[in-house]
C-alpha cells in the first residue's frame, strides 16, 4: 500500500520548467527585430515623402496625373494604334507601351528559337558547326548590348542606300535606310476565314498531342505527330482560302515621294533593336540550353539509341523534356533581361514606353510621375513573365510518388 501511494504521488506531480527570459526566446526576439525594422523603414519612407512634397511645393511644381488628359503635341514615328500629336499624353504612353510589348514578345520568341538552335549546335559532333556556335556565343556575349544596338542602327543608315536606290532582292521586297518594305495580301474576307482555320488547327494539334502522348504511354506506339500537325496547320487554312474565293491580290509597296507606301514597312529602329536584343540574349540562352542538355545523364541517350530511336527523336522525346527542368529557371531570367533591355531603345530613336515617357517628362515636368509609371510598367511585365514561366516550370517539374 505504501509503494502504490508513492507511485500515485509521482504520477500526479507535474514538472514545471523555468520560464525562458524574453530576450533568450528566439521567436520573441525575432518578432521584436521585425517590428523595429518595420518602424525604421516607415520613418525613412515618411521622411523621403515629406521632404519630396515640401521641395515640390517650394518650387511650385504641380503633382498628380492630370497631365495625362492634356494634348501631347508631339508625334510618334511608329505606333500600333492610330495616333497624332492632337491626342493626349495617355494615348501617347499607350502607343509606347504597345511598342514595348511588341518588341518583348517578338524578341522573346525569336530568342528562344535561336538560342535552342545554337545551344544544340554547340554540342554537335560536327566540328565546324560546334566551333561556329562557340564563336557566336563568345562574340555576342562579350559585346555590350548597347554597342550592338548602335552597330546595327549604323548598318541601316550608313550602309544601305536611300529609298530611290533601294535594294530589291526579290520582287515586292525593298531594303533601304528607311527600313524593310514588303508586300502583303490585299484585304479580303477570305483571310478572316483563314485566321479562324489556323486557330482551329492549333487547338486541334494541342488536343491531338495530348492524346498521342497518352496513347504512346499505354501502347508504346508513336503517332506521326509532325506530319499530322503540319497537315492540320497548313491544310485547314488552305481549305479556308479556297472556300473564300482564292484571293491573290497583293498590296505591294510603292515609292511615293521620299518613302514607300503600301504593304508593310518595318522601321530601321525596330529592326536594329530586335537584332541587337535577340542576338545578344540568344547567346546566353544557348549556353543555358547546352548546360541543360549536358545535365542529363549520358546513359539516357545511350538507352534511347539502343531502343532504336533516331537521334532527333532522342533529342526531342528523351533529352529535351528532362533538360527543360534545368533550363526553365535561368531561361526566365533571360526573358526578363530582354524585356528590361528593350528600354535601351531610346538610344536609337525607337518610340518605346521609356522614350515616350521621357518626352512626356520633358514637356510637362512631371518627373516623379513619369519615372513611377516606367517602374510600374516594367514591374508588371516582369511579374507577368515570371508568373507564366513559373506555371510552366511547375508543370514540367518531377512529381514524387
Amino acid at each position: 500500500m505504501g509503494d502504490s501511494s508513492k507511485s500515485d504521488d509521482v504520477r500526479g506531480t507535474t514538472t514545471r520548467h523555468p520560464a525562458i527570459p524574453f530576450w533568450n526566446d528566439p521567436d520573441r526576439r525575432a518578432m521584436v527585430y521585425q517590428v523595429i525594422t518595420l518602424i525604421v523603414v516607415g520613418l525613412i519612407s515618411f521622411y523621403l515623402f515629406k521632404n519630396t512634397t515640401t521641395n515640390l511645393q517650394r518650387q511650385s511644381i504641380a503633382t498628380g496625373f492630370d497631365f495625362l488628359e492634356k494634348e501631347a503635341a508631339f508625334e510618334i514615328g511608329e505606333s500600333l494604334i492610330p495616333y497624332s500629336a492632337a491626342n493626349s499624353y495617355a494615348r501617347a504612353l499607350l502607343a509606347g507601351l504597345l511598342n514595348t510589348i511588341k518588341v518583348a514578345c517578338v524578341g522573346i520568341l525569336l530568342t528562344v528559337i535561336l538560342g535552342v538552335v545554337i545551344g544544340v549546335a554547340r554540342l554537335s559532333t560536327n566540328w565546324i558547326v560546334s566551333r561556329l556556335s562557340a564563336i557566336y556565343i563568345e562574340v555576342f556575349q562579350d559585346i555590350p548590348v548597347l554597342i550592338q544596338l548602335l552597330f546595327w542602327y549604323a548598318i541601316f543608315y550608313d550602309s544601305l542606300p536611300g529609298p530611290r536606290q533601294a535594294l530589291s532582292p526579290i520582287p515586292g521586297v525593298f531594303l533601304c535606310n528607311r527600313g524593310l518594305a514588303f508586300g502583303i495580301p490585299a484585304p479580303h474576307p477570305a483571310y478572316g476565314y483563314v485566321a479562324v482555320a489556323f486557330v482551329v488547327g492549333c487547338v486541334a494539334i494541342f488536343f491531338l498531342h495530348r492524346w498521342a502522348r497518352q496513347r504512346q504511354d499505354k501502347t508504346g506506339q508513336i503517332f506521326p505527330m509532325i506530319r499530322v500537325g503540319a497537315a492540320l496547320i497548313l491544310g485547314l487554312p488552305l481549305v479556308a482560302w479556297f472556300a473564300g474565293g482564292s484571293p491573290t491580290a497583293m498590296d505591294v509597296p510603292q515609292l511615293t515621294g521620299f518613302n514607300f507606301t503600301g504593304g508593310v514597312n518595318v522601321s530601321p529602329e525596330f529592326t536594329a533593336l530586335l537584332l541587337g536584343l535577340v542576338l545578344y540574349t540568344a547567346a546566353f540562352v544557348a549556353e543555358i540550353v547546352r548546360a541543360g542538355i549536358q545535365a542529363v545523364s549520358q546513359g539516357q541517350t545511350e538507352a534511347a539509341l539502343s531502343l532504336g530511336l533516331k537521334p532527333w527523336q532522342t533529342l526531342s522525346q528523351v533529352i529535351l523534356p528532362q533538360a527543360l527542368r534545368v533550363i526553365i529557371p535561368p531561361l526566365t531570367s533571360q526573358m526578363l533581361n530582354l524585356t528590361k533591355n528593350s528600354s535601351l531603345a531610346v538610344a536609337i530613336g525607337f518610340p518605346d514606353f521609356v522614350s515616350v515617357a521621357n518626352t512626356t517628362i520633358n514637356q510637362t515636368g512631371q518627373a516623379i510621375e513619369g519615372v513611377a509609371m516606367i517602374m510600374l510598367v516594367y514591374l508588371i511585365m516582369s511579374l507577368l513573365t515570371s508568373f507564366v514561366m513559373n506555371i510552366y516550370n511547375r508543370k514540367m517539374a518531377l512529381v514524387e510518388r
